[in-house]
């Protein structure tokens, strides 16, 4: 009976520490002006790079989008230049969203050029960007604690108290926010539920990894694994020494990438 329950104990063991994931660091690319955010495009595979260059709120004409190779190198610092401070990116079709202060940038991929510029009355700080399937945007005002939605590039407000939102993301008819230190899943009719808790900053940016899984990050330099039933890992804990902004990811490689923002940089790690 002693050594059953022994058996049972390492089995136990075992079966705690499995899963359990890790981050490997595999590059790094410097001399990037602030960024914020990292987006990867599955059409084109090259990772778009929201650069602030300046304050976070200044309407300095200093910001830009930069293009990164699939292995750091760099393929466009200047692709886009002239705008303010960009932060949130996402895609939709061959458009490319951009939240930039209190307004948001529409950017023909193909062309690189700008097709529009829609302003959003009554915001403050637009964060991040999520388009759903049918081509309506929404975005997050971190300081307005707000969701806005652009239907035919005509915002409105989506969802309001939803405090210190951050990240943003559209998958299978819902929409995913990290709303100050929580992750949640809200529909179409507003209903919102918290799909996990815990993290010990706010919430920044949100991808998800497959299976129901998510990563998040906090500014502050914390990356978190999230189960579907809602457990958290803590992955990375880099606080005083880089920042931890809107990451990226990479499904096929499980490569995730990190804008370091103060530090100027993009680090790429391989999700093990």
């Amino acid at each position: 009976m002693k050594k059953i329950f022994m058996v049972l104990a390492m089995c136990s063991l075992v079966g705690s520490s499995f899963g359990q994931k890790k981050l490997v660091e595999l590059w790094e690319t410097k001399d990037l002006p602030t960024p914020e955010s990292v987006l990867f495009s599955a059409k084109n595979k090259v990772l778009y790079v929201s650069l602030i260059d300046g304050g976070g709120a200044d309407k300095d004409g200093q910001g830009g989008i930069a293009i990164l190779n699939m292995d750091g190198s760099v393929k466009n610092k200047n692709w886009i230049t002239g705008m303010d401070a960009p932060k949130g990116l996402a895609i939709h079709k061959d458009l490319l969203y951009v939240a930039d202060i209190n307004s948001v940038s529409i950017i023909d991929i193909i062309t690189g050029n700008e097709v529009d510029r829609v302003a959003v009355p009554g915001s403050v700080f637009l964060n991040d960007v999520a388009v759903d399937d049918n081509g309506v945007v929404y975005v997050s005002d971190t300081r307005e604690s707000k969701i806005y939605e652009l239907r035919d590039h005509k915002p409105t407000v989506f969802m309001e108290n939803t405090t210190s939102v951050n990240g943003l993301k559209f998958i299978n008819g819902y929409l995913y926010a990290l709303v100050g230190p929580e992750l949640w899943k809200i529909d179409r009719n507003k209903k919102s539920t918290v799909v996990a808790k815990g993290f010990e900053l706010d919430g920044d940016g949100v991808e998800p990894v497959g299976n129901g899984d998510f990563l998040v990050t906090c500014w502050g330099g914390l990356v978190y694994y999230v189960k579907a039933n809602g457990e958290i890992q803590q992955l990375l804990d880099v606080r005083g020494t880089m920042n931890t902004a809107d990451l990226g990811f990479h499904p096929e490689t499980n490569t995730v990438y990190i804008p370091t923002f103060n530090n100027d940089s993009v680090k790429a790690y391989k999700l093990q």
